[in-house]
C-alpha cells in the first residue's frame, strides 16, 4: 500500500490561512504556527497552493520564478522550516505545480518576448495574425480570447487563461527538462508531491482547437515520471477537468507510471445548465450527484484512483452550495463529511470546511477580487444580463467564497490577522471559528477528525467495494462498503424533511459508526432519517 492510499490531504490557501506579521495576508510563519492544529485533525499532507514569486494577477497561479518565495508569505529558508516542522509531525508538504504557463513576468517570457529569434521564443505559443486578427477563435477561461497580439514582434501568443499568463510550448523538449530540473529542485527539499495545476492542457495543439487531453499528453507524463517521480515515495494529483473513469485509468493506473490520482469535476459540474458555463445555475438533482460519484467509485476500482473532494479554493462552500448552511449548517456539514470520507479514494480537506466555513455574500462588484468573477460580470454586463443576477451568480459560485480568510477566533479579524485583511472576513466568524469548535465536543471539526482516524483503523474503508443503495430517490443517498466478510451501510438524508429509509435488509437494528445525530444504533426496519441526517453503521450479516 502506498502513503496516500489511506492518507488525508487538507488544502491551505496560503494568503488566507494565517498571517504572522499583521500586513493582512497570510504567510509560512503563520501555517507554521498552526500545524499543531492540524496534527490534533490528523492529517496526512498538506496541499499547498502557490507561494512562488508572481505578479498575482491570479492569485499565486501565474508564476514569475518557480525556485523563489513571494516576499508576502516569506523566504526560501521560511519553506525549508515549514517543511521539516511538518515532517516532524508526519505531515508531508505536497507542492502546487503550475506548469501550463508562466507569469508574463517570468524571466522566459521577458526573453521569448524580445525578438522572433530569441532563445526563448520557443518556450511558449506564438502564432502570426490570420486576416488581420487571431490565429482562431479559442478563447481563455478567463474570458475573451485566448491570444493576446504582441506589437513589437507583430506575433499572438496563447493564453488560455490571463493574458498575464502565457502558455508554455510543451512540445519544446527544452522546456520540458526545465520543468522537470524545477520539480527535482523542490523534490530534493523532501516534499511529499505535487498537485498538479490544470495538467490535462500541457498536451495542447491550438493549431487544432485543441485544448485538453492531447494526443501526447500522456506521453509527457510518463517522461515527467522517469526523470523527476520515478523512485521517490511521493503522491500527485493532477487537475483534470475534463477527465472521465476511462482517461483518469489512463493517468493513475500505476503499472502506467504517471500520477497516483486525479481531480475529476463532473460531480461538480451538476448544478450548472447543460452546455452552459458554471455561472448558468441549475438545481442540483440528487440522483445524477449520486449516479456520478458511484460511477467513479465503481468504475475506477481495480485500476486506477479516486480522489475524494468537495471543496478547493476555486469552488464555493458544499455547506453552502449543496446544502443549508443556516437552520442546518452543522447537520449539513457533517452529512458531507460521512458521505465522502467513507467512500473510497484520497479524501481532501479544504480549509475551513472542518469547521463548516460558508460562502461570502457580496452586494456589489466592488467587493470582488477574483478575476474570473470579475470578467464573468464585466462581460456579461455588456450582453444585457442584470446586476443582480450576475451578484447572484457569484455569490453561489464566484471563486472569493473559498478565499475569506481563515476563521481561527472570536477575536478582531477571527484571529487572521492584527492588520486589515486581503479579503474581508466573513461575518459570522463570532460563531464559526476554531477556538469554538475546539471547545465542542460535538463539533463538525470532531466529526473531520473522527472520520480521519476510522480510515486510519479500518481497512474496509480504504479497500471495500462499494455498492450504491436506493439510485432513485430523490432525498437519500444511500451506499454500502464491503470487505472481506465486513458490510458498512452509510446513508444520508440531503433534504430539509424527514424521509423514511426502506431497505431490504434483515436485521433490525445496526451499531452506529458515525452518525450527526446522537444515536449508538440504528432500528433499521423503522429509520426515519431527520433533515441532514447522515449515519454510517456496521451490519452484521
Amino acid at each position: 500500500m502506498k502513503w496516500w492510499q489511506n492518507a488525508v490531504i487538507y488544502q491551505i490557501y496560503p494568503r488566507s490561512f494565517k498571517d504572522s506579521n499583521g500586513d493582512g495576508i497570510g504567510d509560512i510563519l503563520g501555517i507554521i504556527s498552526r500545524l499543531d492544529y492540524l496534527e490534533e485533525l490528523g492529517i496526512d499532507a498538506i496541499w499547498l497552493s502557490p507561494v512562488y514569486a508572481s505578479p498575482n494577477d491570479d492569485n499565486g497561479y501565474d508564476i514569475s520564478d518557480y525556485q523563489a518565495i513571494h516576499p508576502d508569505f516569506g523566504t526560501m529558508a521560511d519553506m525549508d522550516r515549514l517543511i521539516e516542522e511538518a515532517k516532524s509531525r508526519d505531515i508531508r508538504i505536497v507542492m502546487d505545480l503550475v506548469v501550463n504557463h508562466t507569469s508574463d513576468e517570468h524571466q522566459w517570457f521577458v526573453e521569448a518576448k524580445k525578438s522572433k529569434d530569441n532563445a526563448y521564443r520557443d518556450y511558449y505559443v506564438w502564432r502570426d495574425p490570420v486576416k488581420g486578427g487571431p490565429p482562431n477563435d479559442l478563447t481563455s477561461t478567463f474570458s475573451g480570447s485566448a491570444w493576446e497580439y504582441d506589437e513589437k514582434t507583430k506575433q499572438y501568443y496563447l493564453h488560455l487563461f490571463s493574458k498575464k499568463q502565457p502558455d508554455l510550448n510543451w512540445e519544446n523538449e527544452a522546456v520540458r527538462q526545465a520543468v522537470y530540473d524545477m520539480m527535482n529542485f523542490w523534490l530534493d527539499k523532501g516534499i511529499g508531491g505535487f498537485r498538479m495545476d490544470v495538467i490535462d492542457l500541457i498536451g495542447k495543439i491550438p493549431d487544432e482547437g485543441v485544448t485538453g487531453n492531447g494526443p501526447k499528453l500522456h506521453e509527457y507524463l510518463k517522461e515527467m515520471h522517469q526523470e523527476t517521480l520515478k523512485g521517490r515515495d511521493v503522491m500527485t494529483v493532477g487537475e483534470t477537468w475534463g477527465a472521465t473513469p476511462e482517461t483518469a485509468k489512463l493517468y493513475s493506473d500505476p503499472e502506467r507510471e504517471e500520477l497516483s490520482m486525479v481531480f475529476q469535476f463532473e460531480h461538480m459540474q451538476l448544478d450548472e445548465q447543460p452546455g452552459g458555463m458554471k455561472w448558468d445555475l441549475k438545481e442540483l438533482d440528487l440522483t445524477e450527484l449520486k449516479k456520478v460519484l458511484s460511477k467513479w467509485q465503481v468504475e475506477l476500482k481495480d485500476s486506477g484512483w479516486n480522489s475524494l473532494f468537495w471543496n478547493n479554493h476555486d469552488l464555493p462552500r458544499i455547506v453552502s452550495r449543496f446544502g443549508n448552511d443556516t437552520t442546518y449548517r452543522v447537520e449539513s456539514a457533517k452529512l458531507f463529511a460521512i458521505l465522502l470520507h467513507l467512500m473510497k479514494g484520497t479524501p481532501y480537506i479544504y480549509q475551513g470546511e472542518e469547521i463548516g466555513m460558508t460562502n461570502r455574500k457580496i452586494e456589489s462588484i466592488d467587493e470582488v477580487d477574483d478575476i474570473e468573477s470579475i470578467n464573468m460580470y464585466t462581460e456579461r454586463l455588456e450582453k444585457g444580463y442584470s446586476k443582480d443576477e450576475l451578484i447572484h451568480a457569484i455569490n453561489t459560485k464566484g471563486r472569493d467564497n473559498a478565499r475569506t480568510p481563515m476563521q481561527w477566533s472570536g477575536e478582531d479579524q477571527a484571529g487572521f490577522t492584527t492588520g486589515t485583511p486581503w479579503l474581508p472576513v466573513q461575518s459570522n466568524y463570532k460563531d464559526i471559528n476554531v477556538e469554538a469548535a475546539l471547545s465542542n465536543k460535538d463539533s463538525i471539526f470532531y466529526m473531520y477528525k473522527k472520520l480521519i482516524q476510522l480510515r486510519k483503523d479500518d481497512p474496509l474503508i480504504v479497500w471495500g467495494d462499494y455498492e450504491l443503495l436506493l439510485p432513485g430517490h430523490s432525498s437519500i443517498f444511500a451506499y454500502k462498503r464491503s470487505y472481506q466478510g465486513r458490510t458498512w451501510l452509510v446513508a444520508a438524508n440531503m433534504s430539509e424533511q424527514e424521509e423514511r429509509l426502506e431497505l431490504d435488509e434483515d436485521e433490525k437494528t445496526a451499531k452506529v459508526i458515525a452518525s450527526n445525530y446522537e444515536k449508538e444504533e440504528i432500528d433499521l426496519e423503522r429509520a426515519i432519517l431527520q433533515p441532514f441526517e447522515a449515519f454510517a453503521v456496521e451490519l452484521s450479516k
